[in-house]
């Protein structure tokens, strides 16, 4: 079965439902999409906007509209010709209301005992289950505790939690037991929020303790979490495919693959949320689509940033804040916090799995193991840990991919830590020796984690040299994507991935494509941006040198914003990058200072003004590159996906900022009028961005021939470093963006520079514009005097 030619993801919740879908459907149809990228669709937690909570794998989301609902949406897109891509979630289920999930209630009521307790990756061998929801004061929190009327529950404030018949107050001879006896006498044991990150006895999602890991690795597991998706997929072929959250957490993602695929068919679409270092690819053993796409937002918006920024931004950088620390290093920082201050309990167990596990004496060689302390095993686990360049190994009994990244990591903490040399030697012994131990398993599953938290979620919030390459899958240490590497990229991915998504937004993107497509062109005037930053920093400082950099960037990236949508964000990217506050432990007045800060320099008419004209100034060029992006993502190798609400200009930051509700009904208006033959200016409304998506959807949908196989076009002439562009379909398609605008500008235009068209044609119409093209040279100056952008497509 063919693949739809785009996606448009939809962000489902109870503000969003199935009949809202239904309702846009005709947009959807009129942009040219071929699929609606659906977020997951299964019960989730109460008020969730994400859907990453499932609460119950086997009914469809009653607050997103339910089962009947669902397959009425369904036979609405078939209707239309356009198909839906699933999101689903094996890795994990949501706990936070225990009650909304009937497994892990059960759990909780029988323990080890219940039918579901299999299902959980719990250390069945602890004491007790311990569920960190109390307040600090653990002790105090306990006297708070109160049995239900009926005595079958514990209430703690909001939070109910069940008792287990024959352990309740009748339990004793006298009837009267307290909620704290009632509650000492169970299978769980509450305790305070802070002792999640170190004593945890249950696998999570990250540091989430309200997201339970399920070991899906089991048939009845798989069965049980799949089987109302899977029904959902086998009855009805609008359904073109799945997409897998999270596969880095499972304890085999390629054995989970291989399942999977053996469930769905070989013409389903399979797609996982991997990302992928620099130069990484899926492993070959994996019989999956491609991804989500991180790899292609990482090239396409990185080839519209000037490398020369590089140095001057360096410079500023390490003079505003007092020292100069490469991104690796940071990187590094943000690893070890995580692992010894918020996944102390994943390192540990790996730990306990090393010392525990068979043949762990002859892995470390001879060194007696008695005498490795508790400290220096969780140091060296930790060092591990941290140096592996990639997420994760995929090491398997059966399957020895990843063992490079593996050697890389001993190499690396062997080097920062030549006195624990001795037991990271071990510790990579027994991965490579035994991929399939318990111990191997959990260091693979936490790899990952360790990776998303340090990097994705603390490093890139510290390192705020220019946080417009600070995204998932990117390398801020690589300043921007040359002309030869983006190339290189989108061969490779047409030859070896061509049924891969690509993305330029996501719900999980720490800013939108537009946001950083207006922040590169700060790379093409660091001096300036570095004056406006001292000058603006003096006027309204922060607690935080470094934050001071990541907001005075989005500010401008996301201007105009309000003081409530710019507290939000700085209030979580402080939290995030955990050097003057944090999440845990949180500092009132550092907290209070940067909620307060928005608001002042929005007060500040002199500072406003400054802003508007600076913004002002840079506005254009950050269109040019968004329109830019768009073009080189929609028209390039794998499936484009537009992210709710991108097809316009979208000023947008971090979740839950990139979730705020889409005027589709402003969209549809502007679509019919450029239906009209309307040719809108760049500067009006978006639309410019809309008429690129539109043009490029509805080829890609009707004339799906175009975009097959890849070619380099150079550009000739004295400006032609400032041109991008490649055919596709056999030469009869060539798509060209303008690159670094504001350089461009500066060397007075693109001069006599030429764009050579593939088979010497000239019988050339570019969809954007809405004219032919003359000759098979054109000169750029006439072909982009409209647009920055050009699809130029040959009769069929």
């Amino acid at each position: 079965m063919s693949l739809p030619g785009s996606t448009y993801r939809l962000q489902f919740s109870a503000e969003r439902t199935f009949d809202d879908a239904r309702a846009i459907t005709g947009y959807l149809d009129r942009l040219g999409i071929g699929a609606l990228y659906a977020s997951p669709l299964l019960a989730s937690g109460t008020g969730s906007n994400h859907g990453y909570d499932v609460v119950d794998p086997t009914r469809i989301s009653a607050e997103r509209g339910g089962e009947a609902a669902l397959r009425t949406l369904l036979g609405t897109l078939r209707e239309h010709g356009l198909r839906m891509l699933i999101d689903i979630v094996p890795n994990h289920v949501g706990v936070a209301t225990p009650v909304e999930n009937p497994w892990w209630w059960d759990v909780l009521t029988h323990g080890a005992a219940s039918r579901w307790a299999d299902h959980f990756d719990v250390d069945w061998g602890a004491e007790k289950l311990l569920l960190p929801v109390l307040d600090a004061d653990e002790e105090g929190a306990l006297n708070k505790l109160e049995l239900s009327a009926d005595g079958t529950e514990l209430h703690y404030y909001e939070h109910r939690f069940p008792v287990e018949p024959g352990t309740g107050p009748d339990a004793d001879e006298t009837g009267t037991a307290t909620a704290q006896e009632v509650h000492d006498r169970q299978h769980y044991r509450l305790v305070s929020w802070k002792r999640g990150a170190g004593e945890l006895t249950y696998r999570r999602f990250f540091d989430v303790s309200d997201l339970a890991a399920v070991r899906v690795e089991d048939p009845a597991v798989f069965d049980d979490t799949h089987r109302k998706v899977l029904e959902i997929v086998r009855s009805d072929d609008t359904v073109a495919g799945l997409r897998v959250d999270h596969p880095d957490g499972l304890s085999d993602p390629g054995g989970y693959a291989r399942r999977l695929r053996a469930e769905l068919g070989a013409d389903k679409w399979l797609l996982v949320e991997k990302i992928l270092a620099v130069g990484e690819d899926l492993p070959i053993s994996w019989p999956v689509d491609g991804t989500t796409g991180y790899e292609a937002l990482r090239e396409v918006c990185g080839v519209f940033v000037d490398p020369d920024g590089a140095g001057l931004l360096t410079q500023f950088t390490a003079e505003h804040t007092g020292g100069k620390r490469s991104a690796h290093a940071v990187e590094y920082d943000g690893k070890r916090l995580v692992c010894d201050e918020i996944l102390v309990a994943e390192v540990e167990r790996i730990a306990d799995a090393f010392r525990a596990g068979p043949g762990a004496d002859d892995a470390l060689t001879g060194l007696d193991l008695t005498t490795v302390t508790a400290g220096d095993l969780h140091d060296a686990v930790s060092e591990f840990l941290c140096a592996f360049p990639v997420y994760r190994s995929y090491l398997t009994p059966e399957i020895a991919e990843g063992r490079a990244h593996a050697d890389t990591a001993v190499a690396t903490a062997r080097t920062r830590r030549p006195d624990l040399a001795a037991v990271i030697t071990a510790l990579h012994a027994g991965l490579v020796g035994d991929p399939g131990s318990l111990y191997a398993t959990r260091l693979q599953q936490t790899s990952g984690m360790v990776t998303a938290k340090g990097v994705e979620d603390t490093a890139f919030y510290r390192y705020n040299r220019f946080v417009a390459l600070n995204e998932v899958g990117g390398d801020p240490a690589r300043f921007g994507v040359s002309p030869d590497e983006f190339h290189a990229g989108l061969a490779h991915r047409e030859a070896g991935r061509s049924r891969t998504m690509t993305c330029l937004s996501t719900h999980d993107t720490k800013r939108s494509e537009d946001v950083r497509a207006r922040l590169a062109v700060l790379a093409e005037r660091p001096a300036e941006w570095a004056e406006k930053v001292r000058c603006w920093s003096v006027r309204h400082p922060l607690p935080d040198r470094s934050l001071e950099l990541l907001a005075w960037q989005s500010v401008v990236g996301a201007w105009p914003i309000s003081a409530e949508r710019l507290a939000g964000y700085l209030g979580k990217a402080s939290k995030e990058a955990k050097l003057v506050t944090s999440h845990t432990e949180a500092v009132a007045e550092v907290d209070e200072a940067i909620a307060a800060w928005p608001g002042e320099i929005l007060a500040d008419d002199e500072l406003v003004a400054e802003i508007d004209a600076f913004v002002e100034e840079i506005a254009g060029p950050g269109r040019s590159n968004s329109l830019g992006q768009k073009l080189l993502q929609m028209a390039g190798p794998g499936v484009p996906d537009v992210y709710q609400g991108t097809e316009l200009f979208e000023y947008s930051l971090v979740d839950p900022d990139n979730r705020r509700p889409v005027d589709i009904e402003e969209r549809s208006r502007l679509l019919a009028r450029l239906d009209e033959g309307w040719q809108p200016p760049v500067d009006a409304d978006g639309a410019a961005k809309l008429l690129v998506t539109a043009a490029v959807a509805r080829l890609r949908r009707f004339r799906p021939e175009l975009f097959s196989g890849y070619g380099r076009i150079d550009a000739q002439g004295e400006a032609a470093g400032h041109a991008v562009a490649f055919s596709r379909g056999g030469g009869a398609m060539v798509a060209v963006a303008t690159r670094l605008p504001e350089g461009l500008a500066r060397r007075g235009g693109w001069g006599d520079t030429t764009l050579p068209l593939p088979g010497g044609f000239d019988d050339w119409h570019d969809m954007v514009a809405n004219r032919p093209v003359n000759g098979p040279a054109p000169r750029l100056a006439e072909l982009l005097d409209r647009y920055p952008v050009a699809l130029l497509v040959r009769p069929a």
